[in-house]
């Protein structure tokens, strides 16, 4: 049984049906020929958050205004050959789908309704070319209109800000990351430090998608969106780090599971001022970085003398990252709360630079979609023009729609399916509507009390995700066969046909998508996997120093997209063999190394070519279904360049080539042995001979 409306979904139906019946009332005084296209946008464009419906507003107009002046362009050349005019809508409609897929910003709704919006103009109007103008102004106005009285509705009325929701989404974050790190210094379970570290890239994704609306919000929080993406990338830094820190402390401990006692204190009260949270003592942190410094002073000069000084020397510098992180994080958040929009002055230079390139970006599943739009439409505009039946620009416009609303989904055929069960539940309450109750009413008043039960209830279903869709589905059908009052086609007949023409569209907006687009979740899994392997073979291909272009935060980004999907797999996919976090390290170590080439001399040079041809060819050869080993080969090229960086001159750089190459050695080879032993006469440790002889 449905549970009764909170506040909150109560006052954003209210606020959504004001929106709508507003947008509704001033079509019809200004004599819009489809005064209900401008209610049903009203609906479209409401959220329960009030910064989404400003942020998407500016870019809706956009995309309606140019997918307007599209239709038009395309009818007045093209009427004469409804063939070609029903491929170039198909080509818009799948050239700006495919943009609006490769930008996860509010800026992808202009080029999705530039892309539909032109179909939906085109396609009613081949009756009447002659008035395509009037038509496509007509289209653009009643648009506009829903999306200004939605956009000053949800912002003048009882605004709710997302910034306390986003507020205590980073807040939640920032306790999840806290809490790994206590785990990760106290080495608990795997399984747990698993669901720690998917969770925390999921809220980090999620977070980052939120701020995107963030300058538009009406709460105060919108003046912080600075200092909140800088927290963000500093987050970003914090899981590959922290791993790193795990790693090497479980590395480091004897047999007997103890710390070494040398670095064991310094453990200690980091995980003591982790654990005081907020409540820590600012000069805390200041104390045990010059503490770490100092360690890793006394470390650095027999740092690349072998794995074990090189694997402690890298914990030292990663644990002292680990609390810069921490420090910073809860400086900004103190920073934000103070309502400053500038940068902390101490904050480091790197840490005050946003990372760009930030999403992960799939091309090839953004071609598929629009090749699945494109055929859509070919087929039921190929079937309209070879039938002649009346109600085909029904069936293309739902074509056009569907195989863009539902493009992001990895299978689209559900959410469509779930379209279509309650389209085809709505088709009694339209009838109802449409030829029992509304030719009862003469005026605009009644016409509100009469569609107020019906709205404001769907409204309150809108607002739970869990039946958002299941209620925008039914107020579609209700205000889609309201429109046909608009036309005078208020009668049975007209009605059935259009019900028709809307079915037979999403039906083959579902099948074409089966047909050509539908992946699982374990096929998604796996492509993320072979994208990130990809990069990091083209990093470790690079001669010169990659451009800080925002890997870590895409491989972070692909971390949270990788967790929902193999969760959704199932047994489908090898979970226990894929770590998208340690092939995230794996290609910060690459790029650390290439930027200390310049260091190691010619003879350090050619073992780093080597090794990163060595990671090249493995991470190309990597399979998702069959995960094999890196190659023993790789341990020896990894000696020799660590020899190289033994000879050359001390500076910053040759000890960061310490510190990237250990964290390689243990992403790539996490059960080689550290211990130091005896040096065989070619020069490489007997352990390191024994350990690939066995391999």
């Amino acid at each position: 049984m449905p549970k009764a409306p909170t506040l909150d979904e109560l006052v954003f139906s209210l606020k959504s049906f004001a929106a709508s019946m507003l947008a509704l009332y001033i079509a019809f005084g200004m004599g819009l020929p489809r005064p209900f296209w401008a209610m049903l946008t009203a609906y479209v464009v409401s959220s329960p958050l009030s910064g989404t419906v400003r942020s998407k507003a500016v870019y809706r107009v956009a995309g309606t205004v140019v997918g307007s002046i599209a239709a038009v362009v395309l009818t007045v050349e093209l009427v004469n050959a409804p063939e070609l005019l029903s491929l170039a809508v198909g080509l818009w409609v799948g050239g700006c789908l495919f943009i609006s897929l490769l930008d996860r910003t509010p800026r992808s709704y202009a080029f999705m309704l530039a892309g539909y919006t032109a179909g939906l103009i085109v396609f009613p109007a081949v009756s009447n070319p002659e008035a395509i103008f009037d038509t496509g102004l007509a289209r653009v106005e009643e648009i506009i209109l829903g999306i200004v009285c939605a956009t000053v509705i949800h912002s003048v009325i009882l605004p709710r800000g997302m910034g306390p929701v986003l507020l205590g989404k980073l807040d939640a974050a920032l306790r999840d990351a806290e809490r790994w790190t206590l785990d990760a210094l106290e080495q608990v379970t795997t399984d747990t430090r698993l669901q720690d570290r998917h969770r925390m890239a999921t809220d980090l994704t999620e977070l980052r998608v939120m701020t995107t609306h963030l300058p538009y919000d009406t709460s105060d929080l919108r003046w912080m969106t600075r200092p909140m993406r800088a927290l963000q990338d500093r987050m970003v830094y914090l899981l590959p780090v922290l791993t790193a820190v795990h790693d090497r402390l479980g590395a480091l401990r004897r047999p007997d599971g103890a710390t070494p006692p040398d670095v064991a204190p310094v453990v200690a009260a980091v995980r003591d001022w982790i654990a005081a949270g907020a409540d820590a003592d600012p000069a805390d942190a200041a104390r045990l970085i010059g503490w770490l410094d100092r360690l890793e002073a006394e470390e650095a000069g027999r740092a690349s003398a072998g794995w074990q000084a090189a694997t402690r020397f890298s914990f030292i510098r990663r644990l002292r990252s680990l609390v810069e992180i921490h420090r910073d994080c809860r400086d900004l958040r103190a920073h934000i709360a103070t309502g400053d929009r500038d940068l902390p002055d101490h904050l480091d230079p790197l840490a005050r630079k946003r990372s760009r390139g930030v999403f992960h970006l799939d091309q090839g599943m953004a071609a598929w979609s629009a090749a699945a739009a494109l055929l859509g439409i070919t087929i039921v505009c190929a079937f309209w023009i070879l039938t002649g039946w009346s109600s085909g620009s029904a069936a293309a416009m739902m074509v056009a729609v569907f195989t863009c609303f539902f493009a992001s989904f990895d299978d689209p055929v559900p959410g469509i399916r779930l379209f279509l069960v309650y389209t085809l539940a709505s088709i009694p309450l339209s009838a109802f509507y449409l030829l029992v109750v509304l030719p009862s009413f003469d005026s605009f008043p009644m016409l509100v009390l009469c569609l107020a039960p019906t709205l404001v209830t769907l409204g309150v279903f809108v607002a739970r995700p869990a039946t958002m869709g299941k209620a925008m589905a039914l107020i579609f059908g209700v205000g889609g066969s309201l429109s046909l009052l608009d036309t005078g086609n208020g009668d049975f007949a007209s009605f059935l046909n259009s019900s028709t023409g809307q079915i037979v569209g999403i039906v083959t907006a579902m099948l074409v998508t089966r047909m050509c687009r539908s992946v699982g979740a374990a096929w998604s899994a796996r492509r993320l996997l072979h994208i990130g392997w990809r990069e990091i073979a083209d990093l470790a291909r690079m001669r010169g120093v990659p451009a800080n272009d925002g890997f870590e935060s895409r491989m972070l980004d692909r971390v949270g997209l990788l967790s929902a999907r193999l969760a959704q797999a199932g047994g489908s996919v090898d979970v226990d063999a894929i770590d998208a976090v340690r092939d995230l390290r794996v290609g910060l170590n690459v790029v650390e190394l290439q930027r200390a080439r310049p260091v190691l001399g010619v003879a350090g040079g050619a073992a780093l070519e080597r090794l990163l041809r060595g990671i090249t060819d493995h991470f190309r050869a990597l399979s998702a279904k069959r995960p094999v080993p890196a190659p023993a080969g790789l341990l020896d090229s990894m000696d020799d360049l660590l020899s190289a960086i033994d000879d050359a001159p001390p500076c910053p750089e040759r000890d960061r080539a310490v510190v990237a190459l250990a964290a390689l050695r243990r992403a790539l080879f996490p059960d080689a042995a550290l211990e130091a032993q005896p040096i065989a006469p070619d020069g490489t440790h007997e352990s390191l001979r024994q350990e690939r002889a066995r391999a």
